[in-house]
């Protein structure tokens, strides 16, 4: 998801582990950990333009490296918040871990795909329950995260993660509901799709893109799911082919790889 909305979940799960002592430095810790492990955009390659592409929601959003990614962040940010709280490393190492640990599995959340289980597959996982910014999703988080700071209570940021969960939770389900709308359309216009999936649509978990593949084509549609359902009809476009689409490009050429790379 935005920057954002990374800082202000990192920022609520180490606040919710604090009462009045390091309530403030928690949250700092877990903001700026939050939003660390989309640091891997900085790998690039001026002979791969698409390197990005293949690292961006990789290793650094997996499982596995989050103690890694924690102690990196703590390696950076301990001495200057030790300065002014008198943190002992391991408290900075968790802190920061708990706000690094947020960011894989709510990427998890949209429909870009992460690289969860790395090393152990590339396969990229995505929930597409939530759109990539969501302020009715954000803008609470946020507004709770800094209440318990400015407070220093972290009753509000068990307040923020009780959020969080419950709207994840409604997008679940409107997932569901837009799933199972686009199975309809897709009989009712005589197709039996090879694959069907739905995205939200930005901003909100209540307008869903529906995709769904059949023998030679790909049709788009949208679907308003929940309370006051309606099927908004698209349009069809056909499956790439590069031979058809593509007659000039030349085998083994870069431009050829790339497709067979990322198709």
């Amino acid at each position: 998801m935005d920057p954002v909305s990374q800082g202000a979940l990192g920022a609520v799960l180490p606040l919710a582990t604090r009462r009045r002592t390091q309530a403030v430095v928690a949250g700092g810790l877990g903001f700026i950990a939050g939003m660390m492990a989309d640091l891997d955009v900085l790998i690039r390659s001026q002979t791969d333009p698409l390197l990005f592409l293949e690292y961006h929601r990789q290793f650094s959003h997996s499982l596995i490296f989050i103690p890694v990614g924690g102690l990196i962040a703590a390696l950076l940010l301990h001495w200057p918040f030790r300065r002014w709280h008198g943190l002992m490393f391991l408290q900075t190492w968790m802190f920061c871990a708990l706000g690094y640990g947020t960011h894989g599995l709510l990427d998890t959340a949209t429909s870009y795909g992460t690289v969860l289980l790395w090393p152990f597959s590339d396969e990229r996982f995505s929930w597409s329950i939530i759109s990539i910014v969501d302020p009715l999703f954000t803008l609470p988080i946020l507004a709770l995260a800094i209440v318990g700071v400015v407070r220093r209570n972290g009753a509000w940021g068990r307040a923020a993660l009780v959020w969080a969960l419950v709207y994840l939770g409604l997008g679940v389900v409107q997932h569901r509901n837009a799933l199972a709308m686009g199975h309809v359309l897709a009989v009712e216009r005589g197709h039996a799709p090879l694959r069907l999936e739905v995205k939200p649509s930005f901003a909100n978990i209540l307008v869903w893109k529906v995709i769904y593949e059949t023998a030679d084509r790909f049709h788009v549609d949208a679907v308003r799911a929940g309370i006051g359902a309606m099927v908004m009809p698209g349009t069809s476009v056909p499956r790439l082919d590069p031979a058809r689409d593509f007659p000039w490009l030349q085998a083994g050429s870069r431009q050829a790889r790339d497709i067979a790379r990322f198709a």
